[in-house]
Order: structure tokens, then C-alpha cells, then sequence
């Protein structure tokens, strides 16, 4: 007896659920990698090995050397079926348009990098206008730059800028300088990539390349080519994917929850219904499985109508991912089979699954309901439910403690969204139970003296227990996780700049204007303490994993050690962090002064040094320390992340000057934009479905309720005073849910704030957005109170009496 009314609720919760699963997993399947356009024309590309480190890092390969890379082209160029074997350069060069770095897409990795002219037949790259590079200080540029051949143009580079003459034009981004010249500027090789002959084998080409390279490098054919994508956009990549498999948990999550409420309100609704079915001789068992059924074409239903609504929004939403930082420009969406075959099970399976609980309620109703004409619930909370309830608020707090003693950030983080998960399904299992006591708390906003319409919303709220608990659940879930996810990010971005702040002994900072990093030029001219980081590799073979890469500081140790108030030395001393053999290590590294520590740099040398300090883990902002002249001389693109100055001068070239807590707030910028972004994406998420779910539960109440409405009418009620009390019954279940979900959000919240002040060894303050709080609850509101009052407003047009006699 599937009735389109009652069903619409969870018909529409079900669309929408599964709008969300489709269209995030159809992104998530576009998602792959792409084959950067600079190395398109190279069929078979050879990379140098892969850093030991996790695939959510994002470090470059260990480069090869110059000598390692001429002998490597040289036995790649002989092989039979190659054409060529050009070596990919890649240094930092950014042109000056107006005097200042020009304004490229700041996403875009290859807008400020710079290559040797040979690499351009690597991406099929063809001049638009004039010539190519053959000397020192000639450059092919991109024609967007709106330069001419034969126009001076200065190129900021890591010394500085540099006066060069634009000899061509190329439809594309980047510079391209002589080969002789990207020599210098890159002397470490990444990637070289083989032009095949006509009629070539590639499958041959490859095999015998990889007999060559061994493993000291891998080969890349066909997609596999996209391991090579810049690695803002793997990272930019992997962000995006995080983003939308979030969006697709919590899209189920919420389904299964809200549908399960629903079901659970229908069920309610239709006691004399069922109970009339098992009067006339039908079996728990076929109730059950009437229920089930009519779940089942429902969630069908629903699950291809999302499925067709998510494919036809997934172009539009990977464009907002694209605009908005979560992909890089190169996304493209595309349609997979499995993506569709998920979307069409997810529906039925969500709607059996929410319903396994009101399946078992409605088979547990006896015949004598269908004689009940009240409808008041003989038992709230059976002692499995309460048994249930128990063990997930047990697992939550044993989360929540868990979160509190986490060692790192990123662990304690899961353990909070798990245990508020957990908290979030113990505290809508045990609701029936917790709606007297809330309705006796909150009883002053719907109580006035001598007035009757507080009493019947009390006693509706009480007497109807499971009907209450079913309407503020999406409330209770969408309140809990806004305050957790909202009130976390703020939380830890606000600790984590007070103790960057804290540990600068700085007045001012200059930073990067326009451009990944300062120039040794400018750093010479602000007269400060300058950080100078570059990548590098542990060279121990038999150490796991291999080429374990290692963010390196150059630094002057004087300098260093009195802007930053966090240093600790433990042994030996920082004053000895001279010449070309020395590092600093910290205490994590197991190593102690005079000790031999071999490292690969970025122009692939093997050094050996001799650690002269050790220092602790919490000391420096990286993982080690070397003299500033060592990192110049083996990196010539390194770039200058910030430089501390007591007083504050005229920024730069390329830079610009900022207070420390300005700096300490904007450190991590960019990275929290999208943090925020992507926590605001599923707030949006859950909020919309979770008033969307109220509004839908409302109406299928209030359409259930008219008889009961008119009566009360009858009794002497005005019109105004009936939509009164269906309001403040609304208003009353929004609190209800919304005092159970921030309950549950601030065990979590307190939770992770004892973490971070573990972690910081100091105060941390709990940081919670109240307007994103009051939005979410405001929204909910507003589409009850509405849900509600409307339709009892449009029902009580009608004729009170006729109304009873039809009823």
C-alpha cells in the first residue's frame, strides 16, 4: 500500500543522496592524472626514481646528476626505434611585466617555470614569431605576455633580475632559454623524454629502455605519463579528491540517517493501518517485508533520478572545483561505467538499510492498534535501542579520548570526525528518551501564563516521543556536524598561527609578492635573517625507504638562532654551521655530532657532511639545517621563503612586508582557503539536506495532523492561535535537535582542543564561527516553521465542521 504522500519524503532525501554520490564520483572518476602538455609528443618518458615517501607528500623524484644524465641520453638516443632523447630542465624564471611579476594564473605551476629550448619538442611546442634561443640572454616567451621578437624583457630569476631579448614567440606557458643556459640554471635532470622514429615500437622501445635505466629510474608509456603532472596539480589533485570522497560519505551518511527518520515518522503515522493488516491475519514477517518492499521502490526511484540529475550537474560542478582551488586547470570530467552502476545500487541499498528499524517496529504492532484512537506511543524506547544507544555514545567517548591524546594533528582529526559520527548515532538512537527532559528545559519559550497553547505543544512533544526524535534528527545531525567541522578548522588554524607567532623573534617579515619566492637580490636588500629551503634526499641505500626526501633550511646560524625562540640546541653547536660539509640535525634523526650524514641534492650530487649540532624535532620548520651557501651552491632555483626583520622597510622586488601575526595567520594561506572552502562545501551539504529533510517531515506531519488541527479549532481556538502552536511545536523540535547535535559537536571540539594543547604546549582557546552555527539552525528553523505553518494555514481555510465530518 504505497501511498506517493508518505513516500515523497524519503523519495526526495533519496534523490538527493544519491545526486551527491553520483556526481562525486563521477568527478572523482575524471580525476586521473594528466600527461603535462610540455612532455605530450614524448611516447616513452623516463623519470628519475621515486622519492620514499607517502603519496600525499607530493616531493619531486631524486634527481639524477649532469654526469649521470649525459651518459643516460647518450645510451637512450642509441637505442633503435628513438629519435631523440632530450633531458626535461626546470628552473624558476618569471617574466616582468610593468616592473613586477607578471600576473599568470598563480595555480599553474608552469607559468613561472623556465626550460631549455630542446624541451619544446617534447610538447610539440612551434614558434608563432621569430627564432629560438641560441645564446645566453636570449628567451622564447608566451605570446599572452603580448611581447614582441626582438623586445628586451627581464626575467626574475632565483639571483635576481636578469636582462634577456625576446628572440620568439611560443603558444604556451613558461620561458625557454639555450640549452647551455637551462644547464646552468638546472643542472639536475628529472625527466628525459624519447622521441620515437616512424613506424617505431613503443612496447620494444620501452622494454629496452628500462633494461638500460634499471632501477635507477622508471619508464612511463601512455596514461602512466601522467606521474609526471606538476606536483601543485597532483596536490591540488588529491585535494580535490579528499573534497569529493567526503562529499559522497557524508551524502550516504546523511541519507541513511535522514530516509531512516522518515521511516521511521511513516511508520508512526500508520500504527492503525499496520495494526489493521495484522488483524485480518498478516504476519509480522509480511509487514516487514511490505515495509522493505515498499523501501525498496523508493530507493529505485530515487536512485535513478538522482543518478540522472548528479550526471547532468557533474560539467557545471567540476567547473566551481576547478574555479574554486579543489582541481587543477587540466580537469576534465568525463562518464565511467562504474560510477553509474554505484549510483543506481546506492539508492536501493541506503533506503534497506534505513529502514531495517522501522521494518522491526512495524512488525512488532499488535492487531489491537487498528481499535487505538490515540495515538500516544505506549513505549518511547525499547532496551535494545537503549543498549544500542549506550555502546555508540561508549565508542564516541572513547574516540573523543582518543582524539585528546593524539600525537599529530591529522590522526587526531579523524578520531574527532569518528567519534562525533559515533556520538551523532547514539545520541539519535537514544532521542525518544532525551525529549522529555529537553522539553521540560526548554518549556519557557512556549510557556505563558494561563495560556493552553504551551501546554499542548509540551504535551504533544512528550506524549509523541518517536515522532519528536524523528523530526529533530537531520537537525541533531546537521547541527553536530556543523559546530564539529567549523568550530575544528577554526580551532586549529587560530592554534597553529599563535604558535608560529610565538616562536618568531622577528618585528616584521617579508614575503613573497606575486612569485613562489624571493630572489637573492632582494634578500640582500631587506638586510634580514632569510630561510632559504630546498629539497633533499638521504643517500642510503640500504635504509627503507630508499631516497627518503628531506626539506632542507640554508640559513646564517647567527641569524637564525636569534629570530627563532623555539631553538634548542642538545649537543654540539649551531656557531659551527660553516663551510661546505656541515649540517644540523634534530633529535629524531639518531644522530650526534662528528657523526657522517650523505645527502642528494638537487642538482643530484651525493655529499657527504659532518653533523655539527643537534637540535629538537620542534626547533626548526624543517627537517635540517645547512649553511646558506651550500643550498645556492647545489640548487641555483632556489627561492627564499621569508626573511625576518625587526624593523619594518620598503618590500622588495617580488616581495612585501607583513607583521609576524599577519604572517603567522597567512602562513598556510592558501591551503587554509581550501580548508575552509571545502568545510563551508559539506556544512552546505548537510545543512541543505538536513532542512530539506525537516520541511519534508513537517509536511507529511501536518498532512497526517488536520483532523486533530480542526478540532481543536472547533474548541474555541482562532486560526492564528492553531498556527501558533504548529509553529512553536516546530520551533520546539528544531531546539530539541539542535541542543543534542551541539552537545555532541563540543565533546568533540573539546576533545581536539586538549589534543592541540598537547601538541603546542600551550592554551589553546576553542574557536566557534557562531554565524556559521546560528546559519545552520536559523535554516532549519525557517523551512520548519514554514513546512509547518503553511500548509495548517491553507488546511484551516476550509470548514471547521466539514472538516470533522470528513475526518
Amino acid at each position: 500500500m504505497l501511498s506517493i504522500r508518505r513516500s515523497l519524503s524519503a523519495f526526495v532525501a533519496v534523490a538527493v543522496g544519491v545526486t551527491l554520490v553520483a556526481a562525486a564520483t563521477l568527478l572523482l572518476a575524471s580525476g586521473r592524472p594528466q600527461v603535462p602538455d610540455r612532455l605530450a609528443r614524448a611516447a616513452v618518458v623516463v623519470q628519475s626514481p621515486e622519492a620514499g615517501a607517502s603519496a600525499d607528500s607530493f616531493v619531486p623524484t631524486r634527481p639524477w646528476s649532469a654526469t649521470t644524465t649525459a651518459e643516460l641520453v647518450r645510451r637512450l638516443a642509441a637505442l633503435p626505434g628513438v629519435a631523440a632523447a632530450v633531458p626535461d630542465r626546470t628552473f624558476y624564471a618569471q617574466p616582468l611585466v610593468d616592473g613586477r611579476p607578471a600576473g599568470n594564473d598563480g595555480r599553474r605551476e608552469d607559468a613561472h617555470q623556465g626550460h631549455g629550448w630542446s624541451s619544446a619538442r617534447l610538447g610539440g611546442l612551434r614558434l608563432t614569431d621569430g627564432e629560438p634561443p641560441r645564446r645566453p640572454g636570449e628567451v622564447v616567451v608566451d605570446r599572452a605576455l603580448g611581447l614582441r621578437a626582438g623586445a628586451p624583457v627581464t626575467l626574475l630569476t632565483a639571483a635576481g633580475p636578469q636582462p634577456y631579448t625576446v628572440t620568439g614567440l611560443v603558444d604556451g606557458p613558461g620561458v625557454h632559454v639555450a640549452d647551455d643556459v637551462a644547464a646552468t640554471l638546472a643542472p639536475g635532470v628529472r625527466a628525459v623524454g624519447l622521441l620515437l622514429a616512424t613506424g617505431a615500437d613503443l612496447e620494444r622501445v620501452a622494454t629496452a629502455a628500462r633494461g638500460i635505466v634499471g632501477a635507477d629510474g622508471s619508464v612511463l608509456t601512455g596514461d602512466a605519463r601522467g606521474a609526471l603532472e606538476p606536483r601543485n596539480d597532483a596536490r591540488t589533485r588529491w585535494i580535490g579528491m579528499q573534497v569529493l570522497t567526503a562529499t559522497a560519505a557524508l551524502a550516504g551518511f546523511v541519507t541513511v540517517f535522514v530516509v531512516a527518520s522518515t521511516f521511521a515518522f511513516t511508520v508512526a503515522q500508520r500504527r492503525r493501518e499496520l495494526g489493521l493488516l495484522r488483524a485480518v491475519g498478516a504476519t509480522g514477517r509480511q509487514v516487514r517485508r511490505m515495509v522493505y518492499g515498499e523501501a525498496l521502490v523508493v530507493g529505485t526511484a530515487g536512485g535513478i533520478a538522482g543518478l540522472l540529475v548528479g550526471g547532468g550537474l557533474a560539467p557545471l560542478l567540476g567547473r566551481l572545483l576547478v574555479d574554486a582551488g579543489f582541481e587543477p586547470s587540466t580537469f576534465r570530467v568525463g562518464y565511467e561505467h562504474w560510477p553509474v552502476a554505484l549510483s543506481l545500487v546506492a539508492g536501493p541499498v541506503i533506503s534497506l538499510l534505513a529502514v531495517w528499524s522501522a521494518s522491526r517496529r512495524a512488525a512488532r504492532i499488535r492487531p489491537l492498534e487498528a481499535l487505538r484512537e490515540a495515538a500516544v506511543e505506549q513505549r518511547p524506547i525499547g532496551r535494545l535501542r537503549i543498549a544500542t544507544g549506550a555502546l555508540l555514545v561508549a565508542v564516541g567517548v572513547a574516540l573523543s579520548v582518543g582524539t585528546a591524546t593524539a600525537d599529530e594533528a591529522r590522526v587526531a582529526a579523524q578520531y574527532a570526525l569518528y567519534a562525533v559520527m559515533a556520538l551523532v548515532a547514539g545520541a539519535t538512537v537514544l532521542a525518544p528518551a532525551a525529549v522529555g527532559p529537553l522539553v521540560r528545559i526548554l518549556r519557557w519559550p512556549v510557556r505563558r501564563p494561563g495560556g493552553a497553547i504551551g501546554m499542548l505543544v509540551r504535551a504533544g512533544a512528550s506524549t509523541a516521543t518517536r515522532r519528536t526524535a524523528s523530526i529533530a534528527a537531520p537537525v541533531l545531525l546537521t547541527v553536530a556536524f556543523a559546530v564539529l567541522i567549523a568550530g575544528m578548522v577554526r580551532t586549529t588554524t587560530a592554534a597553529y598561527a599563535a604558535g608560529r607567532a610565538d616562536n618568531v623573534n622577528a618585528g616584521w617579515i617579508v614575503v613573497p609578492d606575486r612569485a613562489p619566492g624571493l630572489s637573492d637580490q632582494a634578500v640582500a636588500a631587506t638586510g634580514g635573517t632569510a630561510l632559504l629551503p630546498t629539497t633533499v634526499f638521504e643517500n642510503y641505500p640500504k635504509s627503507s625507504p630508499e631516497n627518503r626526501p628531506r626539506t632542507a633550511l640554508g640559513v646564517d646560524p647567527a641569524g637564525f638562532a636569534a629570530a627563532n625562540r623555539a631553538l634548542t640546541v642538545v649537543a654540539g653547536s649551531l656557531d659551527d654551521l660553516s663551510g661546505d660539509d656541515t649540517v644540523v640535525l634534530p633529535a629524531s634523526a639518531n644522530r650526534r655530532p662528528t657523526e657522517p650524514y650523505a645527502l642528494v641534492f638537487a642538482d643530484g650530487e651525493v655529499v657527504s657532511l659532518r653533523v655539527v649540532a643537534v637540535v629538537t624535532d620542534d626547533s626548526i620548520p624543517g627537517d635540517l639545517l645547512l649553511p646558506r651557501s651550500v643550498v645556492r651552491a647545489h640548487d641555483p632555483s632556489a627561492l627564499t621563503s621569508a626573511v625576518y626583520v625587526q624593523d619594518r622597510i620598503d618590500p622588495p622586488l617580488g616581495g612585501r612586508i607583513v607583521d609576524v601575526v599577519g604572517w603567522a595567520a597567512e602562513a598556510d594561506r592558501a591551503e587554509d582557503r581550501l580548508v575552509w572552502l571545502f568545510t563551508l562545501l559539506l556544512i552546505g551539504v548537510s545543512a541543505g539536506y538536513g532542512a530539506v529533510a525537516v520541511a519534508n517531515t513537517l509536511l507529511m506531519a501536518a498532512a497526517g495532523r488536520v483532523a486533530d488541527l480542526r478540532l481543536i479549532r472547533l474548541a474555541g481556538a482562532t486560526r492564528r492561535q492553531v498556527v501558533w502552536l504548529v509553529t512553536a511545536e516546530s520551533a520546539l523540535v528544531v531546539l530539541i535537535g539542535a541542543l543534542l547535535g551541539g552537545a555532541v559537536a563540543f565533546v568533540g571540539l573539546l576533545s581536539i582542543r586538549a589534543g592541540l594543547a598537547e601538541q603546542a604546549g600551550v592554551p589553546v582557546d576553542l574557536v566557534v564561527p557562531w554565524s556559521v552555527v546560528g546559519g545552520v539552525v536559523g535554516l532549519c528553523l525557517l523551512l520548519a516553521v514554514l513546512a509547518s505553518a503553511l500548509p495548517t494555514w491553507r488546511s484551516l481555510s476550509r470548514s471547521a465542521a466539514r472538516s470533522v465530518g470528513l475526518g
